[in-house]
């Protein structure tokens, strides 16, 4: 399968006497989604807090490309080529849609509004912002404010800024979380695309199985913040701990 692009080792967080993220070590490689399930408390965003940047672990490493990456700022994550999608949209609400995209353009080029930047030709900037707006379905919204949106729009608004970014690991937190039905396809066909471009790296907390199925090549499974299964989707779906601990099925007796 080759190194691996992203990995935590003995990734563990306190809250207190709380242990949230118990001694996790995992590799992610390139061309793979990995699922990251589990039950409500299980340590799922608190891992990929650690991961991205927003949390500060309080032992083991996580490392990118090889890189020891533990103490560095979310921002610097970021431009290393960890991309995150939040659970809770990440918005500037009172800029446009196609402002907001063209900022996460601007961001990846270098390009930055001072008085020195200010006559720089943004023409291309602003098609590369119109690009990722028409992948998700958003460019009939670009000049509304990211504030009235829906929260389904919202939420495809803030796949348009990471795709803008253009990470080489992609984390989709629970991406389809308060879509309606008519939504969701959008942002799974795009992971999809993502995902058949070969070389990029996706990690994805779900917890609908029908998502899991269908896009993941592997599944891990946390509880109580530890790392208790990972291998095959169908294999790990299928296991009694997800079955009777997530599913909320019994396996049959005999």
């Amino acid at each position: 399968m080759g190194s691996a692009v992203l990995e935590t080792r003995d990734l563990t967080i306190r809250f207190g006497g709380q242990v949230a993220v118990d001694r996790v070590s995992c590799a992610f490689h390139p061309g793979t989604l990995t699922a990251i399930v589990g039950p409500n408390g299980a340590g799922k965003t608190t891992y990929f807090n650690l991961i991205s940047g927003q949390l500060r672990a309080s032992s083991g490493s996580v490392a990118l490309r090889g890189r020891d990456i533990t103490r560095m700022a979310a921002p610097l994550r970021a431009r290393l080529g960890l991309g995150r999608a939040f659970q809770l949209t990440n918005l500037f609400p009172d800029l446009s849609v196609l402002e907001n995209v063209r900022l996460a353009v601007q961001a990846r080029a270098g390009v930055f509004l001072d008085f020195l930047s200010l006559a720089v030709d943004r023409t291309g900037l602003t098609e590369q912002a119109i690009g990722h707006l028409r992948r998700v379905r958003l460019l009939d919204r670009a000049g509304a404010a990211a504030a009235v949106l829906s929260h389904g729009d919202q939420r495809k608004l803030e796949v348009a800024m990471m795709l803008a970014l253009e990470p080489e690991i992609f984390m989709f937190d629970e991406p389809t979380a308060g879509m309606s039905v008519d939504e969701v396809p959008v942002i799974l066909d795009l992971i999809e695309a993502i995902k058949a471009e070969g070389d990029k790296t996706i990690l994805l907390v779900e917890h609908k199985m029908d998502v899991v199925r269908r896009l993941a090549d592997r599944v891990i499974v946390l509880h109580n913040g530890a790392l208790v299964a990972d291998g095959e989707p169908a294999e790990v779906v299928a296991s009694a701990i997800v079955q009777e601990a997530y599913l909320g099925v019994r396996p049959a007796d005999g």
